[in-house]
């Protein structure tokens, strides 16, 4: 990052140089090699005030100075992050802010299991359904049914008389069935002929 300059009127001179916003605020003599004013431009008054209050002036001075200079814009970035969460919270500072992620993280683990459990209940019992329904011969009705509505009414008379000849022998369905309603009823199947009033 590179100091600000004003370029001088009329195109001459190396221009005037900005004082940063740690120079304002400490009101010293800023020039082209201060070591703040690369992260904290005249404009970022607030952002210097937070870590001056938090660190001091001479200790950010320390530290950006204990990095590698390709490092360094990273490091400020930290320190104000820390100053502003220090000023939010004085006592946890950015660890309260942690803490409270990784608590939501803990509990939002815990709903996903939760409805994971549910999901697998759930598909155990369709599952058992469908067992049920494949052992009464219901399975492939309602699947004709759903496939071709336009035959069901055939398909589904078909198969009463079929089961109706096979206990009754001596009954016959009446003619008059156009539809039918299967009931499950201790295993047997029950036609309700369809009212035509």
């Amino acid at each position: 990052m590179e100091t600000t300059q004003v370029p001088m009127p009329g195109g001459g001179g190396r221009g005037v140089h900005i004082p940063c916003a740690a120079c304002k605020m400490l009101r010293r003599k800023c020039d082209s090699n201060c070591l703040l004013s690369p992260y904290f431009p005249s404009e970022d008054i607030e952002k210097f005030a937070g870590v001056h209050r938090v660190f001091g002036a001479s200790n950010v001075v320390k530290m950006i100075q204990m990095v590698e200079e390709a490092n360094r814009e990273d490091t400020v970035k930290a320190l104000v992050y820390e100053a502003t969460a220090r000023l939010r919270d004085p006592v946890y500072g950015s660890s309260g802010a942690i803490f409270h992620l990784q608590k939501m993280v803990e509990e939002l683990t815990s709903q996903l299991e939760t409805v994971t459990a549910q999901a697998s209940e759930l598909q155990a019992n369709i599952d058992q359904l469908l067992s049920i329904l494949m052992n009464v011969g219901y399975l492939d009705i309602f699947s004709t049914m759903h496939h071709h509505p336009s035959t069901f009414d055939d398909d589904c008379t078909h198969h009463l008389l079929q089961h109706h000849h096979h206990h009754h022998q001596h009954n016959i369905i009446p003619d008059t069935v156009a539809s039918c309603d299967i009931i499950p009823d201790d295993h047997h199947l029950i036609n309700i002929p369809k009212d035509h009033n």
